[in-house]
């Protein structure tokens, strides 16, 4: 007996030491993976491939043909089922609200078509080819900067975003004000596959490689050293950007502060059972219960299953599909604005945006008939992306994470702390989502001068 209970300590002393040994080794960041920084993504195999470096003016406007093509889906008849009794965006986009979408997207806002083109010509467009891809980008460069500091930044969007949700932030970034020493020259590039920039041909396109491109791009345009700022896919990308390239960042700034590694997703359990020990109280109301997070992971998480398993099947159902296209984009920009609006007949959709921002974003998927090549995305990350471990990368530069209170999850310190080794700002806000540079522009420029300040560059 003596002998048993000897081997069963031993046997747990051992598995104990085991794991703390495992712990420890996860804890430390690991160097950054070799990648190739030139590999061709283009048609075929890229047999005597020559990039073209020449960055030149790039035109948005839209072929008559497809406007008209537009309207002709939007006058035939819609027959959609009635909600069931009592319900208003808990079971997805509600179909009487819908139909006054496609109205107002018929009557008003197509009628002004070349309004709103005007609109988002606003700002100057460019292409360039990277890597076998043409790569659209806006380029702004701030005018009348009298004694301020020019620093160059790259905004980096998401899904189901676009370049669009940069409008009201970029005027903010380069013109001038009393508030801050610095002005900016501002690239917001289309992610590969996204608007107006062209998707990769081939399996294996993930964040990690959209990074190496954004990268590409800004040595492109003369810019060795730069700041980075982003959300969703945008924060990722950014991320792995400034891990892979501390040489080429100078501060990195997001409002989606993701840390997906194993210690992380430890810690992450460790703080929902014991959150008084990793934040403080007031900040309470932005984590979630270890039961609500699974809950919400559930219900709102159905998008990303399919679209990392099947993009293309959903991507066919959406394609040259504009009444489900504007469902399936804006029951997002719903949702992830603030959970609470599903109870809304409306969901709550004009509370935060107007209609034509909203259906400005659909048109950009819509006339560049991208929205499967955006969705593959999903699949390529989470089929690929581990094995390069770059959640262990450590980013190295300043950087700053900006929580909003309605977005769809948050991260503690604790979780993000071994990623972001050099995390200078971490701040909490009340107000906005997801979609903060889209929403509250203002806000989130105020918390980005903050830390361009601390950051001292």
């Amino acid at each position: 007996m003596r002998l048993m209970k000897k081997t069963l300590i031993v046997a747990v002393g051992l598995v104990l030491a085991s794991i703390v040994q495992k712990y420890r080794i996860l804890q430390y960041p690991i160097a950054p993976p070799e990648m190739d920084l030139n590999k061709y993504w283009g048609f075929g195999n890229g047999a005597g491939y020559r990039e073209n470096r020449a960055v030149e003016p790039f035109d948005i406007s839209v072929q008559p043909k497809v406007i008209e093509d537009l309207k002709f889906h939007l006058n035939n008849p819609i027959k959609l089922h009635e909600p069931l009794e009592d319900v208003a965006f808990e079971y997805g986009f509600n179909s009487n609200y819908l139909q006054s979408i496609i109205k107002y997207w018929r009557d008003d806002y197509l009628p002004k078509w070349s309004e709103r083109e005007r609109y988002l010509k606003k700002f100057d467009h460019f292409q360039t080819e990277i890597q076998g891809l043409k790569i659209h980008f806006i380029h702004v460069k701030p005018k009348q900067v009298e004694s301020k500091r020019i620093l160059p930044i790259l905004l980096l969007h998401g899904w189901p975003g676009s370049v669009r949700e940069f409008y009201d932030f970029i005027p903010l970034l380069t013109t001038p004000n009393d508030r801050s020493d610095y002005v900016f020259e501002v690239i917001a590039p289309s992610l590969p596959g996204y608007g107006w920039s062209q998707a990769a041909t081939k399996q294996n396109f993930d964040t990690t490689q959209i990074s190496i491109i954004m990268r590409n791009l800004m040595m492109r345009l003369g810019h060795e050293t730069f700041l980075l700022q982003g959300g969703d896919w945008g924060s990722i990308i950014g991320s792995n950007l400034a891990a892979l390239f501390p040489e080429n960042t100078l501060a990195y700034h997001s409002n989606t502060c993701l840390n997906f590694s194993p210690i992380a997703a430890f810690k992450a359990v460790i703080s929902k059972l014991f959150p008084w020990l990793f934040y403080a109280k007031e900040h309470s109301v932005f984590f979630k219960s270890l039961g609500k997070f699974v809950v919400d992971a559930i219900e709102e998480g159905g998008y990303l299953h399919i679209q990392a398993t099947k993009p293309d099947t959903i991507g066919t159902a959406l394609s040259h599909n504009p009444i489900g296209l504007a469902a399936y984009n804006l029951e997002k920009f719903s949702s992830w604005t603030n959970n609470e609006f599903k109870h809304l007949n409306d969901g709550g959709l004009t509370k935060r945006y107007t209609l034509d921002s909203l259906l400005d974003n659909v048109m950009i998927y819509y006339i560049t008939n991208s929205i499967t090549t955006s969705q593959r995305l999903y699949s390529e990350n989470f089929s690929t992306a581990q094995h390069l471990e770059m959640d262990r990368v450590a980013v190295k530069a300043p950087t700053a994470c900006a929580r909003f209170l309605y977005d769809v999850c948050h991260q503690t310190d604790y979780e993000l702390k071994d990623k972001y080794v050099n995390m200078i700002q971490s701040t909490y806000h009340e107000e906005g989502g997801h979609f903060a540079a889209m929403e509250v522009s203002k806000i989130l420029y105020d918390d980005f001068i903050q830390f361009v300040k601390k950051a001292d560059l």
